[in-house]
């Protein structure tokens, strides 16, 4: 039984790889896609004058207790 199916060549793989990798760029840049809300950036505290920026928030405290011996 002869080969007759061809051999997958590296040619091939980066050729799908650049359409796949074009193809997402393309819906990416589309209009319409998944928008974040503004009542989310409008809910988040100013941030401080004098730098720093860290703050003790429900995020931070859950991921604490995760890390708890």
């Amino acid at each position: 039984m002869p080969d007759s199916q061809t051999k997958p060549s590296r040619r091939g793989f980066f050729f799908g790889a650049a359409a796949t990798g074009a193809a997402v760029a393309a819906a990416v840049a589309l209009p319409g896609g998944v928008a974040t809300p503004a009542s989310e950036a409008q809910s988040l505290p100013p941030a401080p004058e004098k730098g720093g920026g860290y703050s003790l928030s429900e995020h931070v405290k859950r991921y604490y207790k995760t890390t708890r011996v």
